[in-house]
């Protein structure tokens, strides 16, 4: 997996085009759903028909709606994105983690480029959904190709979105300069990384921070031994992601 992820972070911002993959998702959906224990599958659907799956968890006296976002070729429930959805609404983060867009198992990295605005509609679509849940506030927290996604959605700084924590970010995004990365983007934001991440996350750490010095509520913190996937340190994981959570205005 670590070969394929650093392949598209190298490729990604090549034009490609590829049509998602929906019955694969329909078998990743059906596979995953009757594990699901804690939190509630559902289904959104896009302008084209197609529904993709979600799990909502909600959590007493919620202080903010999140939507949770997971990386290349794994699931809303997958490994430290299940965590994530899980652990977050235990400190009064309700979750919906949603189904990000997949291509063919065989496609080229690069082609996942083109899934970009199908995946800004499921964002949107979320987002939309945790409003009619009643949740005033919402957050993003999104993973590698996951916070890739999250920056299509965010570079339009949309109003109902209050804050956004991108873990494990590659220097560009969406082909664009490394050093502009979040200039512009008004929300708060986390840059979180591992010290043992991915090289195209790590080199890009000081431009990413660069990046944020204009936004005052925004900050970028490295959790020290921990790899792309924050093995051995989910507990850190969650605790800086609720911190920054915590600390949003």
């Amino acid at each position: 997996m670590r070969t394929w992820l650093i392949a598209l972070f190298l490729f990604a911002s090549i034009p490609a085009f590829a049509a998602p993959d929906y019955a694969r998702e329909k078998r990743w959906a059906d596979e995953i759903t009757p594990a699901i224990v804690v939190g509630d599958p559902l289904y959104l659907a896009q302008k084209n028909g197609h529904e993709f799956l979600g799990i909502y968890t909600g959590a007493a006296k919620a202080k903010m709606g999140v939507v949770v976002l997971h990386g290349l070729g794994v699931n809303p429930d997958w490994g430290m994105i299940g965590t994530l959805r899980q652990r977050l609404p235990d400190y009064g983060y309700a979750t919906l983690s949603i189904q990000l867009p997949v291509l063919a198992a065989d496609a080229t990295p690069g082609a996942y480029a083109a899934t970009f605005p199908e995946a800004v509609e499921r964002i949107g679509l979320a987002v939309a959904y945790l409003k009619t849940k009643g949740y005033k506030r919402i957050a993003l927290v999104s993973h590698s190709l996951g916070s890739r996604m999250a920056y299509a959605y965010m570079k339009r700084n949309p109003v109902d979105v209050d804050a956004w924590a991108a873990l494990g970010m590659a220097a560009a995004a969406d082909g664009h300069d490394p050093a502009l990365i979040y200039i512009g983007i008004e929300a708060p934001v986390l840059d979180l990384y591992g010290s043992q991440d991915l090289p195209q996350v790590l080199d890009g750490a000081a431009l990413r921070r660069a990046s944020l010095a204009g936004n005052k509520a925004s900050k970028q913190l490295v959790i020290a031994g921990s790899n792309h996937f924050y093995a051995d340190h989910e507990d850190e994981m969650v605790k800086a992601v609720v911190d920054f959570l915590d600390s949003v205005k």
